[in-house]
């Protein structure tokens, strides 16, 4: 094998608290991470020397799978001559996991590319030292997330219904963020989520929330607005995932869905997210 091609998926958060600060400096968090089925497509072949290339020029000079990498070799102790080509798909800086998720695949295909024989346990803690969200993307299936959120429960949630993500383009400082978030303890446990299936998702909307939603809301008021408009397309159920600036909403059926997503999508990128069995 000399090459590996690997679609590398997103996520919503269904749910985001922020429960604590910890002494490292990180939050203690709870979510549900929820995969979804659009895609990054990321091309491995081994080379002579290194290289990445991206359809987005401003990735090449500072991106998560050159890190990625460079880990991976501190790791071995090696050098690995493998060229790169990500096709990014997945708006950045959006709050869907797109960055996490290529550092998840960066791991995974390059252990199997130059059969490095790294464990499980070994890859997810060089996952961690990228970020909090790179663990889920090893394996992405519905989870409950605790701690920094690499403590993932796999639940049985699965949302049977269209979902429509809208990203208007702002780009949220994470960092930002959580310097001003004022953690609390939640009043609805995500957990409770898991083996439950909802025949109207509007129930929830009270009980799961996004903490960010305020201060982000506060700064960028085109955000609530996404919000507010996307309920008044008929969503069951909208909340803003990761630190935004995404908002998505949960329809009954296709065609109001479908009708929403014509009227942002000649504004804002859009995915509309439909359930298979």
């Amino acid at each position: 094998m000399t090459r590996i091609e690997i679609k590398s998926p997103c996520k919503i958060n269904f749910g985001l608290n922020i429960v604590s600060k910890r002494s490292d400096g990180f939050h203690n968090i709870e979510t549900i991470f929820y995969p979804i089925n659009l895609f990054d497509v990321i091309v491995f072949e081994i080379s002579n020397n290194f290289s990445f290339s991206c359809n987005i020029e401003s990735l090449e000079e500072n991106n998560i799978i050159t890190k990625a990498v460079r880990l991976i070799e501190e790791e071995k102790k090696i050098k690995l001559p493998v060229a790169i080509h990500l096709e990014k798909r997945i708006p950045f800086g959006a709050g869907l996991g797109g960055g996490s998720s290529n550092a998840a695949s960066t791991l995974l295909s390059l252990n199997e590319l130059f059969q490095l024989n790294m464990s499980n346990e070994i890859v997810k803690s060089i996952a961690l030292k990228l970020g909090s969200d790179v663990p889920f993307f090893l394996r992405p299936f519905p989870s409950f997330g605790k701690s920094r959120g690499e403590i993932l429960t796999e639940i049985n949630f699965e949302i049977e219904k269209p979902i429509l993500i809208i990203n208007p383009g702002i780009n949220v400082s994470t960092k930002w963020a959580y310097e001003n978030i004022i953690p609390k303890q939640p009043n609805f446990n995500l957990i409770e989520l898991d083996n439950n299936v909802f025949s109207d998702y509007s129930q929830l909307n009270h009980l799961v929330v996004n903490d960010f939603e305020n201060i982000v809301f506060s700064k960028f008021p085109e955000i609530k607005n996404i919000k507010n408009e996307i309920q008044n397309f008929g969503a069951e159920f909208s909340l803003m995932s990761g630190s935004g600036s995404s908002v998505f909403g949960i329809f009954n059926d296709v065609e109001k869905a479908e009708i929403a997503q014509d009227y942002f999508s000649q504004k804002y990128f859009t995915h509309l997210e439909l359930y298979e069995n």
